[in-house]
């Protein structure tokens, strides 16, 4: 192992270093990295240990002990196999044995990895074909001891190497292992052996060999009969002779070694190795103008190029991940116009142009990287440094002595480790990536790819999934499927769950493998019926679930013709359930747990009052009894039991729903500080490696602290520093590190506020809301452990200093919970619950919804709005027929509903309104057509039309003195689209708005507004209602199409149709449909539109034909038409006036009244009457 000490920076002081972890070695070598600024570089070193015995067998790779047994076979229960190792090459067996029947177990060596093959009674399973049961370690050809330990109980195994622990249950028949003659140590020397295979023998030392108690070493060494030696075994460790390098610095790292120049040709050959993808192997100044020759990694790859002046005259790529950690032999050959590049023993493919290189060899050969000081010509880098680890290196077939190089005899260098290779694999030894997330890395770090996994981050820690329906719901969504990940950063997982976010309570359903009605039969005591439910989550996950929830329920139903359910109270249940703990539960829906009832028992209404279930009536037709679980340690119901379906005419059914719980336990757990003094304390928060702290928060004063957690050295703190700034700090024995996130806007400002700091091995990191993250990479050096010891402190310290006021929210550590509420409860100045919700999240609720507080969240509420669901966003549409009609009367103030305690203004407008908010959206193909009309008793009406033409028209009838006509003609609005209208009149002021973008205004004059306000119809008017000939004629037709949204003031006339018909004004004529008007498709349209297209009299006019030239002939039958019209004009003329007399005095003395009309008026006449006094009227009108 490699370690990193500081020394002392004077000739008197002594700095003393305690080894984390015990060290056994037969040497122990100093290497000094640094010299003294000041001065000569010296060292003194004191080592205490203590005596270690030791037995070591050299192996030289094609060498072996073979270990027999006293009889032929060797069955074991248990076995404890224990080595430590040294090895000169990344592939060796170090010990294989196997039996006949399948039995093998094999440790070896693959890549630099050690691989153990474990197999019991299983001949299916070969050596040869099968993967590893386990593997662990890397670069454990480093030439460092390294320990092994087996250690096996039946099939279960724990494999150690290096302290670093995997277990694993094996396969095979039985538990016993047998092993056939003898086991051997260093290869399999027999190759041809039957069910061995050809593997590469071992090449190293072995040391301290113990198979279940017996030495193996010490017996060879005293040459024991048990022992036998296949080739060349020594009893001591020899040292390598060869001298690695090592390139430390990626900017200013290489060695410089001479060359035999203009030989006509070139021989270089070396061995790397590195973790890092791109960096410079080789560059080279060739003679008589050949160019450099450069030698790369570049994304792994093995990349040689010629290059002369900018043009590259030759390049061969070869290889791939050769940044894997291992070593690989490079070899460059040019001969007589020819290059070969050769990599790891295989000639890579010729390259295209190369047959006319003539190559020279150079004087300098610059490895690793270049010098500063010289020039472009002499070493070329295109690339970054190397680092990483030479040996080997030979030039012109002769091997360079580093050694020479240290002592500067031969070449130069700069920033290099010689006679040592300070790879090391700490950095995915463990694997830090968390949740299954993969690790790769650099010479100076790791990276996570967390792709196949629900995590995100810079070591795969943080969920991408939210912990329940309750926060997708906060962020807008509505009912759906949706993954959860109940515990966060947790090691559950995420579970897929249907959010029903269209009630006011957010229901959480979890659905099983099996929620049909499933018919049972044949099943009694000895052959019980039992069927398991598959949740598609682990047990961990659905309690997660559960415990998260205020409640949960599950509905359970037994249908059942001669089929006991529970027996009596006291007997043996005939069907039962298994919950959580794996109990049996003699209790059935709507009952509590204990007593072996069904709900029908505890309201006395069985079918026998001598039983508690309807079922243990025992009767000959069919009853259920059916109810809901609802006691939550019980929950989910995991399996079914049933033993009363095989007499005669016996039969059951069950059915069990999905589990159902509402109310999130975590996301609106708060509390409230009013003193400074005061806070609340915890066990301590543990998090060596990954820490992540969430919660919200709201306040007015001007600094804080949040949380708090102190160790000896260590410590993490999160505080209100200012009041538009949040500090996080932290020390994980390197010193202090604080990061601080300012806000353009102050955060004491009484609304909630979001804060996640997060700490782990690759950075430290502070979000507040959405401003940017503030982030700093985690030194590679020095401590990286998070040690606390001290309680956990929220909402101040423990010296009571800079508490903090205010309230904190769905507090989490780790993706765990902290119950704020409960603790509070306990704790002076300190309340549970926070007010105050609706300030910070009213805007959620759209269309005019209100937000309404509650104590664990908020809820919006839609009755005023034209819109639903949970945020008032969902459109409340329905399809017309072109009779329908809608009617909404004005009369008396009407509850909408019957529930809730509503203000009339939500049914009933003033009498003499002063303005008009109208909104609503349509899609029709039918032209003309009503859309709307709102009427008064004194005759006024608003109404809105589509023309002929399709052109919308705004027709407002006021004080019977004129008609104002506003005409929006840009478009055919009778196209099949969604039209957006809305009108609004605040005293004089018109605005007419068209699909967000057309707009039209007008001043009225200063005594227009509406009278008492009668009635708002929607579609067709069935009344005599005083139209004039436009309206009139766009009656006729009515409205077919789709109507959403619509709303007048603070009324919802086709919402409280389709929602509240019985408790509203409201009267519904004709077929009204409720439907969505977006996935209305354009047949829809037509079909509503053609059933009545034959009451069309413009049928067959051109659609952009105004409405007031619908009918066309020629000039006699106009001169006739026109003649019929002046006769019935001067008729009803004649009419009216001696009508108007008869009712002077009455029509003078009461204007504000509706209209009257003698009993004995026939409805035609009436309709004669309005359409002539219409006609007669000034109009005004209006186009855009």
């Amino acid at each position: 192992s490699l370690q990193t000490f500081a020394g002392n920076m004077n000739a008197d002081s002594v700095v003393h270093h305690k080894l984390l972890h015990s060290v056994r070695a037969r040497f122990v070598r100093f290497v000094p990295l640094e010299w003294n600024p000041s001065g000569k570089i010296g060292m003194r070193v004191e080592v205490y240990g203590c005596s270690y015995k030791s037995d070591v067998a050299d192996f030289d790779g094609r060498s072996s002990l073979l270990y027999r047994f006293n009889q032929k076979l060797m069955s074991t229960l248990k076995d404890v196999i224990s080595l430590k190792f040294k090895s000169m090459q990344g592939d060796g067996v170090l010990f294989h044995g196997e039996g006949q029947r399948g039995d093998h177990i094999t440790l070896e060596l693959q890549k630099g990895r050690l691989s153990l093959h474990l197999n019991l009674d299983d001949s299916k399973a070969r050596l040869s074909s099968s993967l590893p049961s386990a593997t662990l370690g890397s670069l454990l050809d480093d030439q460092h001891w390294h320990s092994v330990l087996i250690e096996r109980v039946g099939k279960q195994v724990n494999f150690t190497v290096d302290k670093h622990t995997q277990h694993f249950r094996t396969k095979g028949e039985t538990d016993a292992l047998d092993i056939d003659y003898e086991l051997s140590f260093g290869g399999i020397p027999v190759p041809g052996k039957p069910g061995t295979f050809l593997k590469k023998n071992f090449h190293g030392c072995i040391e301290n060999l113990y198979y279940n108690g017996v030495n193996i070493i010490d017996l060879a060494k005293r040459r024991k009969h048990q022992i036998y030696t296949v080739g060349n075994v020594t009893f001591s460790c020899s040292e390598p002779q060869i001298v690695p390098i090592t390139f430390v610095n990626s900017s200013g790292s290489y060695l410089l070694l001479p060359g035999t120049p203009q030989i006509d040709g070139l021989s270089v050959s070396f061995q790397f190795r590195t973790w890092n993808k791109d960096g410079l192997l080789l560059s080279t100044e060739l003679s008589e103008g050949s160019g450099t020759l450069l030698l790369s990694l570049e994304s792994g790859i093995l990349r040689l190029v010629i290059q002369k002046m900018t043009e590259r005259v030759a390049e061969i790529l070869t290889g791939s991940n050769l940044n894997d950690g291992l070593w690989h032999s490079v070899s460059i050959n040019a001969r007589r116009n020819r290059i070969t590049l050769t990599l790891d023993n295989e000639a890579a493919p010729p390259a295209p142009d190369s047959t006319w290189v003539q190559i020279y060899s150079g004087n300098s050969y610059y490895f690793g990287g270049c010098p500063d000081n010289l020039t472009d010509s002499q070493c070329l880098n295109p690339i970054k440094a190397f680092q990483g680890c030479m040996r080997l290196i030979f030039i012109d077939n002769q091997p360079k002595d580093l050694i020479s190089v240290q002592q500067g005899s031969l070449g130069n260098f700069s920033d290099l480790h010689i006679d040592l290779c300070s790879i090391k694999d700490s950095r995915c030894l463990p694997n830090y990536c968390e949740h299954g997330g993969s690790c790769s890395q650099s010479w100076t770090t790791f990276y996570c790819n967390c792709s196949d996994t629900s995590y995100t981050g810079a070591t795969c820690h943080n969920s991408i999934y939210e912990q329940s329906c309750e926060v997708y719901r906060h962020q807008g969504n509505t009912a759906g499927f949706f993954y959860i990940d109940s515990d966060g950063s947790g090691p559950l997982g995420p579970l897929q769950v249907y959010c029903n976010i269209t009630e006011d309570k957010i229901w959480t359903s979890v659905q099983h493998n099996n929620t049909e009605l499933t018919r049972v039969r044949g099943a009694n005591a000895e052959k019980p019926y039992a069927m398991a439910l598959d949740y598609g989550g682990s047990m961990e996950q659905l309690e997660a679930v559960i415990d998260g929830s205020e409640h949960c329920e599950q509905e359970v139903a037994y249908h059942c013709r001669r089929s006991r359910l529970l027996n009596t109270p006291d007997g043996t249940p005939f069907t039962w359930w298994i919950g959580r703990s794996n109990e049996r539960h003699p209790y059935w829906g709507g009952s509590p747990p204990g007593v072996q009832q069904c709900e029908c028992g505890l309201d006395e209404s069985c079918l026998d009052i001598q039983h508690f279930c309807n079922c243990d009536a025992d009767k000959d037709e069919w009853t259920n009894d059916t109810g809901f679980l609802s006691f939550k340690d019980h929950l989910p119901v995991t399996q079914i039991v049933i033993t009363d379906t095989d007499r005669s005419n016996s039969e059951a059914a069950w059915r069990i729903g999905p589990l159902r719980c509402y109310g999130d336990r975590r996301f609106w757990n708060a509390v409230s500080f009013y003193t400074e003094a005061s806070y609340l304390h915890f066990p301590t928060f543990h998090a060596e490696f990954s820490a992540d702290i969430s919660f919200f928060f709201k306040t007015t004063a001007l600094s804080g602290v949040f949380l708090e957690n102190l160790g000896i050295k260590d410590f993490i703190r999160l505080e209100v520093s200012a009041p538009s700034e949040i500090t996080f700090a932290i020390d994980v024995g390197n010193g202090p590190v604080e990061l601080v996130v300012q806000s353009p806007s102050l955060l004491n400002d009484n609304q909630w506020h979001y804060v996640r700091a997060e700490r782990n091995l690759k950075e430290t990191s502070l979000q507040v809301d959405n401003l940017p993250r503030s982030t700093r990479e985690t030194s590679e050096e020095g401590h990286f452990r998070l040690q606390l010891n001290s309680q956990l402190f929220v909402g101040g310290t423990s010296s009571r200093q800079k508490g903090f006021l205010g309230c904190i929210r769905s507090l989490h550590l780790n993706g765990q919970k902290l119950d704020l509420e409960e603790r509070a409860k306990v704790t002076s100045g300190v309340r549970p619950g926070c007010p105050g919700h609706c300030s910070s999240y009213g805007s959620i609720c759209h269309n005019g919804g209100k937000c309404v507080e509650k104590h664990n969240g908020y809820l919006c509420d839609c009755t005023n709005s034209p819109y639903e669901g949970p945020f008032c966003k969902k459109e409340v549409s329905a399809v017309f027929e072109a009779g329908t009609s809608v009617t909404y009367m004005f009369q008396e103030p009407y509850p909408v509903t019957k529930n809730i305690s509503l203000s009339s203004s939500a049914i009933y407008t003033d009498s003499a309104p002063s303005k008009e908010n109208i909104a609503f959206s349509f899609v029709t193909t039918q032209t003309p057509s009503l859309l709307l009309f709102i009427n008064s008793s004194s005759q006024d009406f608003l109404a809105v039309l589509l023309c002929k033409n399709g052109s919308l028209q705004v027709r407002y009838h006021l004080n019977k003195e004129e008609t104002h006509v506003f005409t929006i003609d840009a478009d055919n609005f009778a196209n099949r689209r969604m039209h957006h209208l809305k009108i609004n009149r605040e005293g004089r002021e018109l605005t007419i708005q068209m699909d967000h973008q057309l707009r039209l205004s007008y001043n009225f004059s200063p005594e227009v507004e509406f009278r008492v306000i009668r009635s708002l119809t929607l579609g067709k008017v069935t009344e005599n209602l005083g139209l004039d000939s436009e309206v009139a004629k766009a009656n006729a037709l009515g409205f077919a199409g789709c109507m959403s949204s619509v709303q007048y003031n603070h009324i919802a006339p086709l919402k409280a149709a389709l929602r509240h018909t019985t408790v509203a004004p409201v009267t519904v004529h004709g077929t009204l449909t409720e439907s969505s008007c977006n996935f209305m498709v354009d047949s829809d349209v037509d079909a509503v539109t053609t059933v009545h297209s034959s009451s069309d009299p413009f049928g067959k006019t051109d659609e952009r034909e105004p409405l007031t030239n619908a009918v066309r002939s020629d000039s006699a039958v106009i001169g006739g038409v026109i003649a019929v019209v002046i006769f019935i004009i001067f008729c009803i003329i004649g009419i009216m006036t001696r009508f108007l007399y008869q009712h002077k005095q009455s029509h003078r003395t009461n204007q504000m009244k509706e209209k009257e009309y003698p009993e004995n008026l026939d409805s035609s006449f009436r309709n004669d009457i309005d359409l002539q006094n219409t006609v007669s009227e000034c109009k005004r009108e209006y186009f855009i």
